[in-house]
């Protein structure tokens, strides 16, 4: 069911991994920086969990195997993925408001985020029944996610380029 997939994953995997170490080599030079404000340090390394589960998945997709055992894999690492954001919102809302302006996040990003593992999730239940549409719904959120990723890195960047006053 993957084979007229394979391309795409083959090509979203490498996206993904590429991106990945451009984030690591990103993270590095501003390693000082980002180690000031906790909430920068956490978004940046949630960043790189969004990808290595992005890698997961597409290596799921990637790998010849029935697609109930695919399935299940799908969502077994989407429930992985979504605990991210949910643990993360938990701690800025409850734990540490004031961290969470003065570091740039937005409920807005952590909705973005469980959504997209959810509905990838759903999309690997219906996978695991050999719905078509299922890889549909996981590709989709798999591009969400990856967009998100990239414009949340973008974002911490800027946050990072801030005179230290501002941030504080």
């Amino acid at each position: 069911m993957t084979e007229n997939w394979h391309d795409l994953y083959v090509m979203l995997g490498s996206a993904t991994a590429a991106l990945l170490g451009l984030l690591f080599v990103a993270a590095s030079l501003h390693l000082d920086d980002a180690q000031v404000n906790a909430v920068f340090e956490r978004r940046a390394r949630n960043n790189t969990l969004h990808m290595l589960v992005l890698l997961v998945e597409a290596a799921i997709i990637l790998t010849p195997q029935p697609p109930a055992a695919a399935g299940c894999e799908i969502v077994a690492v989407n429930l992985f993925g979504l605990c991210i954001p949910v643990s993360f919102t938990y701690r800025m809302v409850v734990k540490s408001r004031d961290a969470a302006r003065r570091g740039g996040w937005g409920l807005h990003r952590a909705v973005t985020y469980m959504t997209g593992y959810a509905l990838s999730a759903a999309g690997g239940a219906a996978f695991v029944v050999q719905y078509a549409g299922g890889l549909y719904l996981i590709t989709a959120c798999y591009i969400l996610i990856l967009v998100s990723v990239v414009l949340n890195a973008w974002r911490i960047m800027l946050g990072l380029n801030q005179p230290r006053k501002a941030r504080k």
